[in-house]
């Protein structure tokens, strides 16, 4: 019976246990079986039948011969080289019992009559570890487990207290880890992926997109919500982390992401960052290592430290448990060493100064002359609505306007280019009657040279149009406002001139409130952050600071202008708009009798409206400083406060109506 009972304790069935629906069990009224020994040999039987669905799991999942099709993959449940680690992994720890069973083999052969008691007391350690084992391998299971998903399981089922077991699963672990640690150095030193199944955190953004949209019907459940995947519901929906707003997970367009559903938790997000900034660095410069001048720079970036860096990784592959603190220091280490080299390459190799200099003097209206050439040059041409050829013409108009102002360096000037794109309206918005003129869908694109595309990435270009057109607007009014004041001061003709002060005044109400709102985001706004901006990008050696910075700099300039600010910016874009119904008024009246004074007084009326919800908005936040700032630069001799907080009126009604209060 005693061999027999070896026999079911290594998954096989004979005369005396068979395979039953519940496991391997003692047959039962077997007579030389006492009643009171059932219960515990059919209590050993369990772990027999533990091992025996162990055994059929690694013959089933432990093999991978070749690369699979995607095919082939997409319609095995469980699949993959991490799958194949845990079942070498497994297999490892299943020796222990085996060895066990070797020991009991031997001691039946030394005494026949050895006791069912003895047995059990040699196998009590496998009672408590082997049904972990068996929820490990159905949590795999039961959630289709791939890639380092399953690194994850066994990490959380390893918390257990009980020695025995955190041991066994801390070795599965360990020969798990041997394919992270291959991923991780091909990735970091190399730019390498090296992951056919797909199975490494570093992914693929477009792959990753896909593949959601593919499970978008899926229902999450709770154990999905424990492990942290958020986004898109489904069970195995990813969130994915590009660089479209958050430019630290990437310097190469978004090219690949963080696959949350693949991290380990174990792993924080930070580093799981900084192991794809690595990455995708190496990637950049290897891809564009012809255009690198320097030769002090040749090669990789890892070129001089790579076995060093090689060596870490190993030293820390080796190691029986995962040490959170000394894999974080390696990664930094590694993060540091990229971070710098990219700093030197795209600071002191590709002058960063000096193209944040050109964003300045192009985006940020730096070269003011240029853009007033342009402005009155491109005016017959963006005053009607967007034409086939208007995109065309308005980028001839600029060429023109540079070599007006005796730009000389063409090169740079058909870096950039001019867009003028029509909006999709809303099915909600506006009448079928209301057409979007040129200049409302004037924007500004530009060719980044490499490096600087990490820096300067598509989100960033963006940012900054958003700003070149709200300044482009503000100069655009202020310049329509000058020249109206031009004509009426020097024009041989009375006819302009004969208009009433009433609405002379209401011009040098409106050029007040744009003059300084144009001095607060040249000087208060622009020259400031930019300062700081250089400051910071000068006291470092780190690219991703400099970027840090330079997102800092962008989202002050996007704050402070109240671009994203949605009461003052539509405040303001009312005010512009009135500015500009204004001079177009006055442009099309030859003669006091021709001048259409309802128009006159609805604009006037809107202008006061507008600008007075602009001083009791900037009045009554106090917290924000460049909002005080602002409202310095209006009430600096305190004009907007006696005027009662609203431009446009008279001064005499003004205090007749302070009178009546």
């Amino acid at each position: 019976m005693l061999h027999e009972l070896l026999f079911a304790l290594k998954g096989h069935s004979g005369g005396i246990f068979k395979a039953t629906s519940d496991g391997i069990q003692v047959l039962p009224s077997v007579p030389f079986i006492q009643v009171s020994e059932v219960a515990i040999l059919n209590d050993l039987c369990r772990i027999g039948t533990y091992y025996k669905s162990f055994i059929e799991f690694i013959q089933n999942h432990g093999y991978v011969s070749g690369l699979l099709s995607n095919e082939q993959t997409e319609s095995q449940e469980l699949h993959g080289l991490y799958l194949k680690f845990f079942c070498q992994g497994l297999d490892n720890v299943l020796q222990d019992y085996r060895d066990v069973l070797l020991e009991l083999e031997q001691d039946i052969f030394r005494d026949p009559y050895l006791p069912v008691s003895h047995i059990a007391c040699k196998l009590q350690q496998f009672h408590l570890l082997f049904p972990i084992l068996a929820s490990t391998i159905d949590h795999i299971k039961s959630h289709k487990a791939h890639g380092c998903y399953i690194l994850d399981i066994l990490y959380k089922n390893s918390v257990y207290g009980v020695p025995p077991v955190k041991a066994a699963l801390n070795r599965i672990l360990h020969i798990c880890h041997r394919q992270l640690y291959k991923q991780l150095t091909s990735w970091m030193l190399y730019g390498i992926t090296a992951d056919p199944y797909n199975e490494f955190f570093i992914q693929e953004a477009s792959e990753r997109v896909r593949k959601a949209g593919e499970t978008n019907s899926d229902v999450l459940d709770d154990e999905d919500d424990d492990l942290g995947i958020l986004g898109v519901t489904g069970k195995q929906l990813q969130r994915v982390y590009t660089s479209s707003e958050d430019s630290n997970t990437t310097v190469d367009s978004g090219q690949y992401c963080v696959a949350a559903d693949l991290l380990p938790s174990y792993i924080p997000f930070r580093v799981a960052k900084k192991i794809l900034f690595v990455g995708e660095s190496v990637q950049m410069c290897e891809k564009g290592k012809h255009k690198i001048r320097s030769a002090h720079r040749t090669g990789t970036i890892m070129n001089t430290r790579e076995k060093e860096f090689a060596d870490e990784l190993q030293e820390l592959a080796s190691q029986r448990e995962f040490n959170a603190i000394g894999f974080e220091t390696v990664i930094d280490k590694i993060r540091g060493h990229a971070a710098e080299y990219l700093w030197v390459l795209a600071v002191k190799d590709a002058d960063l100064n000096n193209e944040l200099r050109i964003m300045k003097d192009f985006f940020l209206l730096g070269r003011g002359e240029l853009y007033l050439t342009f402005i009155d040059q491109a005016q017959h041409l963006l005053r009607t609505p967007v034409a086939s050829t208007t995109e065309h013409d308005v980028n001839r108009a600029f060429q023109q306007a540079a070599r007006d102002v005796l730009f000389d360096n063409d090169v740079l000037i058909q870096r950039f280019h001019l867009t003028a794109k029509k909006r999709t309206p809303e099915p909600s918005g506006g009448s079928a009657g209301d057409v979007e003129i040129g200049w409302n869908a004037l924007g500004l694109s530009y060719s980044v040279p490499w490096p600087l595309h990490i820096f300067f990435t598509p989100a960033i270009l963006e940012k900054y149009n958003k700003v070149f057109k709200f300044l482009l607007a503000i100069r655009r009014t202020q310049l329509d406002l000058q020249n109206c004041w031009s004509q009426h001061t020097f024009s041989n003709k009375t006819a302009v001139s004969d208009i009433g002060s009433s609405t002379w005044q209401l011009r040098t109400h409106m050029a007040f409130l744009v003059d300084n709102l144009q001095y607060y985001l040249l000087v208060d706004v622009i020259e400031s952050q930019y300062k700081i901006l250089l400051d910071k990008i000068n006291a470092t050696k780190d690219f991703e600071v400099a970027k840090l910075a330079h997102e800092q700099f962008l989202s002050s300039l996007l704050a402070q202008s109240f671009v994203h600010v949605k009461a003052i910016s539509s405040c303001l874009h009312g005010i512009l708009e009135q500015c500009s119904l204004f001079c177009r008024l006055l442009q099309s009246s030859q003669s006091r009798d021709e001048f259409d004074m309802a128009q006159f007084e609805g604009i006037a009326e809107n202008f006061q409206r507008h600008s007075n919800l602009l001083f009791r908005v900037l009045s009554g936040v106090r917290a924000h400083v460049h909002l005080a700032q602002l409202l310095l630069r209006l009430d600096f001799n305190k004009f907007y406060t006696n005027m009662g907080g609203q431009l446009g009126r008279s001064q005499t009604s003004s205090h007749n109506q302070d009178g009546r209060g």
